[in-house]
């Protein structure tokens, strides 16, 4: 279903879904071009719409960002319930890593919006926060149980770990080599053959430090100790 269709409601006049697409098409591409921090009056200019009208669809920065990668952040959740359901833990885990890179990777403005949004978009309330997180470290212990997750790996490492590729393919958005290297070097030195060497303590930075306002154009900063 797309976006369009969840946010329209089956009253919704064929014009004003149409200015909807519009707006949601414009705001990709928009953020794409010049980061989440853009101007909503740009988003307003590409759509062919008064701002006005953006700003009654989308009251806030952050809802507009949410609105126009919620397809992308599903496919997030998605991921993390079938890497769950995976009977090999490592393979779950390898996966659901993988899933979050390529859509970093393919959607331009996608890197930013995730980090920008996530959790929250999965996450709108503190119990679906605490299960997801809940999840995720389910997730690890059951990979270092099977003895394929390294033992020292912390939830810390995988918010690190996004925000080290969100990085990268913001820098270099049409390198999709880099990129996929990038994942298959993460995603070895996590192996647990890989730990020869102790590590120094983990991040203090969680999933939920991840920048949760897109509308404050605050740019990514990990909690401190």
């Amino acid at each position: 279903m797309q976006e369009s269709s969840r946010n329209a409601g089956p009253g919704l006049r064929a014009d004003a879904r149409r200015n909807l697409d519009r707006i949601l098409v414009a705001a990709r591409a928009v953020f794409a071009e010049h980061g989440i921090d853009a101007p909503m009056a740009t988003v307003a200019r590409r759509a062919g719409v008064g701002v006005a009208t953006l700003y009654r669809r989308f009251p806030t920065r952050d809802a507009l960002v949410r609105a126009a990668f919620a397809q992308q952040m599903e496919t997030c959740a998605r991921a993390l319930t079938e890497a769950l359901a995976d009977p090999d833990p490592w393979q779950g885990f390898q996966r659901l890593v993988e899933t979050v890179c390529e859509l970093q990777r393919e959607e331009q403005g996608f890197p930013a919006a995730f980090v920008a949004a996530f959790p929250h978009s999965m996450m709108e309330h503190a119990q679906a926060r605490g299960r997801v997180e809940r999840d995720l470290m389910i997730l690890v212990r059951r990979a270092q149980a099977a003895g394929a997750l390294r033992a020292d790996f912390h939830p810390s490492d995988l918010a690190v770990a996004v925000l080290a590729h969100c990085g990268l393919v913001t820098a270099l958005p049409h390198d999709s080599a880099a990129s996929r290297r990038l994942v298959a070097y993460l995603l070895q030195s996590f192996r647990a053959e890989a730990a020869h060497e102790a590590l120094p303590p983990p991040s203090a930075l969680s999933l939920r430090d991840l920048p949760m306002a897109a509308d404050n154009s605050q740019r990514p900063r990990p909690s401190r100790a």
